[in-house]
């Protein structure tokens, strides 16, 4: 690629967007910073994420990067350059140049996602970034429940419908829940995700503790890679793209 290689550290409300990736006719993230970058540089600028985020998801640390010919603006430039091109519900928090070679998702190691959850009334104000539950569940088991995920492992049965990836297998770093003053929150991290992984094992963890399958169990469920044996997908409110390492 020809130019200076850009990294961005994006933050956006996903509530009225279809998602991260740009589609024609749709409000996408991508999207709207492309258009950014367009009227920038008076041309077309391919944006490129660190992975997927579906509709109504948030981030509060997406990767992007995008390769530019233009010398006189500095790196850290293009934050405030874009943040003052690009509506409200998209922040550029940084943007650094970094080499021609990094990639925003094939240079990532790890993705960290956040479901946050409140196990009461959600006031209005809280309903686009919180998942209400109707009780409070046990920590315990959930967190036994996320250690079965650790290392590398066969993920098939959180695999959402159209999910392409030619392997399910991924390698998970962590997956716990814990609170946080009277938010529920359940945080994973992995090298990568099938679509719509975080939603799933959410879902299917809480599914589980409520009728208080032993972590042994799931564990055999798991193992058969039947998606009929998942629990239900999520809705996108609570959910965060917390954080990309590279």
């Amino acid at each position: 690629m020809e130019g200076r290689n850009i990294k961005l550290t994006v933050a956006y409300d996903g509530t009225d967007f279809c998602g991260w990736q740009r589609q024609d006719g749709e409000r996408t993230v991508q999207g709207v910073i492309e258009e950014a970058l367009e009227k920038m540089h008076e041309k077309h600028i391919t944006l490129t994420g660190s992975g997927r985020t579906d509709s109504g998801v948030h981030a509060a640390g997406q990767a992007a990067n995008f390769y530019t010919e233009i010398d006189s603006i500095p790196a850290n430039r293009f934050a405030p350059a874009l943040n003052s091109l690009i509506p409200h519900d998209v922040r550029i928090l940084d943007a650094v140049e970094v080499s021609g070679d990094f990639h925003a998702r094939f240079s990532a190691k790890a993705r960290t996602y956040r479901y946050q959850f409140i196990c009461r009334h959600v006031l209005p104000h809280e309903s686009r970034y919180n998942l209400r539950l109707n009780r409070f569940p046990n920590l315990e088991l959930l967190n036994a429940y996320g250690r079965l995920l650790f290392g590398e492992t066969d993920c098939s049965i959180f695999a959402g419908a159209g999910d392409t990836s030619k392997s399910k297998n991924r390698y998970v770093y962590k997956a716990y829940f814990y609170t946080e003053n009277d938010r529920l929150i359940f945080e994973i991290c992995a090298n990568a995700f099938l679509r719509n992984m975080v939603r799933s094992v959410a879902g299917t963890f809480l599914h589980y503790e409520e009728t208080s399958t032993p972590p042994e169990k799931l564990r055999e469920i798991i193992a058969t890679g039947d998606r009929a044996f998942a629990g239900p997908t999520l809705p996108p409110q609570g959910l965060f793209l917390w954080g990309v390492e590279y």
